[in-house]
């Protein structure tokens, strides 16, 4: 039994719909996924309902931009209650002010004089989430690049013309929020954002897990995501961060978690909603990958 606990759906920057994306989890075999894209929940009831049809365990989860003294971290929550007024408001809060950095890539495009309209990049994204890769499918679907890789070199990547910062919550207040929805805070893909040297402190702020397995983690890597997960006794999970066809190919089922990790999981849901919960015990196989 396998899950795979980073995934996206057209809710956010990827492509497939939530019931796309489950029927490509039954089609690798997996046993459980969870949805994470980036600042809301919005496509977790879609999924839970493909996912009890399919046979398959849904988690629900959301991916959230976050900042520790200039580090850019991204925060998974996992086990979320997404009733949870307080998760709304700040959800809500975080996606207008992505809606506002896509205005502002575009204005700064146009200064750019490339006469590409906001309204255009939102019909394109179709959600409340949107993000740079909407703006690179705008350019490339108005003739205006080649394609995405062309868009992103050209405007959208640091340093370039359209490039606007992210907004970010503090760390501490990400893992706050996650906690107040009843979740497991994680930190995701430690070794895209060159973060290891934030993550002591991130653990004081109470973080529950650490992302060792990723697509684009090494072996070498993963080796010491699980030290340091050993170290300040953490959660370990991981996951393909697959965002169906926008770069390149579907990475589902490129990186399969073994089971008892989610089981080590739900073992700490239930531990902060009752002390008298069974304790974590170690996990002791690997990832499959693929």
């Amino acid at each position: 039994m396998f899950a795979d606990l980073h995934l996206h759906t057209h809710f956010s920057d990827g492509t497939f719909t939530p019931e796309e994306l489950v029927a490509r989890a039954c089609d690798q075999g997996l046993s459980a996924i969870a949805l994470t894209d980036h600042d809301t929940v919005e496509g977790c009831p879609r999924a839970a309902a493909a996912c009890e049809k399919a046979g398959i365990e849904f988690i629900v989860g959301t991916e959230l931009t976050a900042d520790y003294k200039g580090c850019e971290l991204h925060i998974l929550g996992y086990f979320l209650d997404i009733e949870n007024p307080l998760l709304i408001r700040e959800m809500s809060k975080c996606q207008a002010t992505r809606q506002d950095r896509i205005r502002e890539m575009v204005l700064r495009l146009n200064q750019a004089r490339v006469p590409l309209e906001a309204e255009r990049v939102f019909a394109i994204a179709n959600c409340q989430s949107p993000g740079r890769p909407h703006v690179a499918r705008a350019l490339v679907a108005d003739g205006y690049c080649a394609g995405m890789d062309e868009a992103f070199e050209r405007f959208l990547k640091r340093g370039r013309p359209a490039w606007v910062p992210k907004r970010r919550i503090s760390a501490a207040n990400a893992i706050e929020l996650i906690h107040q929805a009843g979740g497991l805070a994680v930190m995701a893909h430690p070794g895209l954002n060159r973060s290891d040297d934030v993550i002591p402190p991130v653990v004081k702020a109470g973080l529950d897990g650490i992302e060792c397995f990723h697509t684009k983690h090494s072996t070498h890597a993963s080796e010491r995501y699980l030290e340091l997960a050993d170290r300040y006794k953490l959660l370990v999970t991981g996951g393909s961060d697959c965002h169906g066809m926008s770069k390149g190919r579907p990475l589902i089922g490129s990186m399969k978690l073994p089971y008892q990790h989610v089981e080590l999981m739900k073992i700490a849901v239930a531990r902060r909603q009752s002390p008298s919960a069974p304790k974590v015990p170690a996990p002791e196989e690997s990832p499959t990958l693929s």
